[in-house]
Order: C-alpha cells, then structure tokens, then sequence
C-alpha cells in the first residue's frame, strides 16, 4: 500500500489585532512559530512502525485554504494517516473528507481525536484513540485485509522500552530549525488546563536513555550538528532519569530546549549535568508570580507553593548559562485587571531571557473545559480554530472578557517592545560575563 502520513500544524491567532501585535513584537507569537517548524513526532513514529513492504511518505500541508491543496492533494495514496492540534483539526477534516472523496481511506488520530471521537468518527474511515503505537501493527493488517474497524484503542500504557525509531530519514531537515526526540511521556503534575499526553494515558513514563541516544545519532546521520527539543511534558520529572539521561547527552556536543518545571532549580548537580550537556533552553510554566494559581493541579497544590522562590530559582538556573523561558498563564480565576501590574513588574525584575505570555484555554477533554461549560463560561464552545493559547474562548471570572483581552494587549506591547527584549538579553549576557570574571579572580 501507499501510506501517507499527512501532519497539518502551526497556529493562526484568529483575533486580527492580537495577530497585528503578534507580527510587530517580537516574541509574542515567537513559541507558536517554533511550534508550527516542528514535524509530526507521532506520525514519524508511526512511520517507523510501518513494515518496508508499504510505499510510505511523510507530508508536512500547508495552508489549505490555499485552493491548489485541495485541487491538487499530495499523492495519490491508498491510506492516509491524519494528525494536527486542535487549532487545525477542522482544516484536518476538510482536508480528510477530500481524500474520501476521492476514494482514499483516511485514519484520523492524536490528542484532539482521542478527547472528541464522536466528532472525529464521521470524517474517517478509522480513528486511534489514545496512544497510536499499540494499535498501529494492527490496523495496519486490517487495511491489508480489508477488514478495518471504525475505532481503533489501546487501554493498556504504551512501554516506551518498546518505542520503534521514528522515521527522521523522511524528512527534508532542511526546512527545520530544530528536530524533536521523545524522553518520556505525561507529567504527574495534571493541571487542571492542561491537554498534554496525559490525555492520551495518565501513567507517566520514560523511555530507556539508550533509545534515546540511539534516536539522536540517527537524527545526527542527515544533520551532523542538529538542535534538538526534547518533546517532553516534564523533562526531570522522573530525577534520576534525569541525570542518567544528562550523563549521556555531555559526550554528544548537541544543543537542546526543553519544558520542565521550576523543582530543577534545588538540584546543584543537574544543573551542572544539563549545562555540559547542552542545554540551551528550558521552557517553565510559571503560570502565575503570586497565588492565583491555587487549586490549578488536581493531584496537589505543588506549585502555588513555589512563586516565593521564583526569583532565586531563575537565577539559579540561569547562571548555568541556561536560559529560562518563563511561561505565564493570562485569565487564571484569581486575576483581576490589577492582577497585570503585578505580573508586569514581576517579569520586570526576575531578569528571565525569554517570555511566553497565554491565555487560559478550555481544551476539549479537560477538566478546565468541563467545569467552564458547567457553569456556563465558554464562548463558542466548539470553536476550535481558537484554541490558540492567544485567543479568549471564555468568561474570566473577576473581569470582562473585553478587560482581559486589552490587558493582555496591554502587557504583551511591554514585555515584547524591542527595547525591553533586548533589556533582557543584555541582563543575561551581563551576568555570564560577571560570573565569568568571578570565577577568574577566584
């Protein structure tokens, strides 16, 4: 069979004055770029799961609201395999029905399948629910013999032991400023807003640190000098696989970004590790310098706990010569139009490299989403395309939506005005230098 595995990604603010900011500041759109560069990580897994008598590709779909997409469909294939976030899925299902059309069988899977099944089961021949790779060898003989199901679920976590290498040598690198490399999977933390794999499957996992080096040297045969994003909920969630997996990465000479939380900071030994070992970059969810994010995680209350040691931590970390990209959450319950001011003159003097300003977003299947529909506060409660981390898709509780939309305008022309980006990598650049100086007195 010819199998294409067909990722539709990026983001588009549909907000049109937010989209405006976003092209004159710098940063304010800048992750969501770095997002849509990214390739299909699951799809290439898939790919590597896929026995060598198929004729497979990998197809990254530019916009389809371009006419020659959909007039011209990549292929001609017998299978096609969907994947895309929830801000994409209706382009994915237009473009999933116009294969059908066309007589191609279409598999539709990832996150947004598995939390809206119901919605996904009518523009494919098949949808996966839950973790593809134990259900792809599967599928895979029920196309051969033209027996497929509507609905394809594994109950059981995926062991990551067991994880196939993703098929990197289907990719044009040359399109990419960064390839992604799987370490674990889910985060023990459940935030009450968040979509990530947990939604997938709750168990948290990690894969063996010699998988993943093997996946870097076959990343390291079509680019020798490749930066890498670890595609990693919780990077140092599991520490000791933490440091097994940094006592690896020294003798490779790579640079890498990951997400991870602000605990890595008490840890003196990691942070030396993850600076041998390339670390450029950890993204942190502080979502909030104060208390507003109380009750926000559902198994305990860790991080509210840890906005008193937010500027000591940064620090921390960042005198390693790893940068800190400092994630804030807009919109949380507690926050009032004041709430801004304090978050301002927190970004202000915490001297974090870099800054991700969002807006609380009802993803489907969440906790967040159901208890806003119960009590009446989404804003159109199936417009998915605004599932964008940028634009409101709900009633704040303790102020308009309209007050938070301009406050949030407000904050963004301060944080990513060229002169206060620049304030903020000269302070980082500064304090290398100081250290460095130190050092040499000593």
């Amino acid at each position: 069979m010819k199998i294409g595995f067909l990722a539709l990604s990026g983001v588009r603010v549909m907000d049109a004055e937010l989209l405006k900011i976003g092209v004159n500041l710098p940063g304010f759109v800048e992750r969501s770029k770095v997002i849509a560069s990214l390739p299909s990580l699951g799809l290439l897994t898939l790919a590597g799961l896929t026995p060598a008598n198929h004729d497979i590709s990998y197809v990254e779909v530019p916009d389809i609201n371009d006419p020659a997409i959909i007039a011209n469909l990549p292929g001609p294939f017998d299978v096609v395999a969907i994947s895309s976030f929830t801000a994409m899925i209706k382009d994915a299902y237009v473009l999933a029905d116009r294969y059908r059309a066309a007589g191609t069988c279409v598999i539709l899977g990832g996150l947004h399948v598995t939390l809206c099944p119901d919605e996904a089961a009518l523009h494919a021949d098949a949808i996966v629910i839950g973790e593809g790779e134990p259900v792809w060898p599967a599928l895979l003989r029920d196309l051969e013999t033209r027996t497929i199901k509507p609905r394809y679920q594994s109950l059981q976590p995926y062991d990551l032991a067991d994880a196939p290498m993703p098929r990197f040598d289907l990719l044009d690198v040359n399109r990419y400023n960064r390839l992604t490399i799987q370490t674990s999977r889910g985060c023990p933390w459940n935030c009450e807003p968040r979509a990530p794999s947990i939604r997938l499957n709750p168990k948290y996992r990690t894969k063996p640190v010699a998988k993943v080096i093997a996946e870097l040297h076959r990343i390291k045969e079509i680019w020798p000098t490749p930066f890498i994003e670890f595609a990693d909920d919780n990077t140092f969630a599991d520490r000791r696989h933490g440091h097994t997996l940094m006592d690896a990465l020294i003798a490779e000479k790579v640079r890498w970004f990951t997400e991870t939380d602000i605990s890595v900071a008490q840890d003196e030994v990691l942070l030396q590790k993850m600076e041998k070992a390339g670390c450029a970059q950890v993204l942190i969810g502080l979502e909030d310098p104060g208390s507003a994010t109380e009750g926000i995680e559902l198994k305990g209350n860790w991080k509210a706990h840890q906005h008193t040691h937010y500027l000591e931590s940064i620090r921390r970390i960042q005198d390693h010569g790893i940068t800190v990209n400092g994630c804030f959450v807009l919109g949380l319950d507690q926050h009032t139009p004041e709430s801004f001011d304090r978050i301002w003159d927190f970004i202000n003097t915490s001297q974090l490299y870099e800054v991700q300003l969002t807006v609380l977003t009802p993803f489907p299947g969440t906790p967040l989403y159901t208890r806003l529909a119960h009590e009446g506060r989404l804003i159109e409660p199936t417009a998915w395309e605004k599932r964008t981390l940028f634009d409101i898709t709900f009633q704040p509780r303790s102020m308009t939506a309209e007050a938070l939309r301009q406050s949030m305008i407000d904050l963004a022309g301060k944080v990513y005005s060229a002169d206060f980006t620049e304030h903020r990598r000269r302070q980082f650049v500064r304090r290398k230098i100081e250290l460095r100086n130190n050092t040499h007195a000593a």
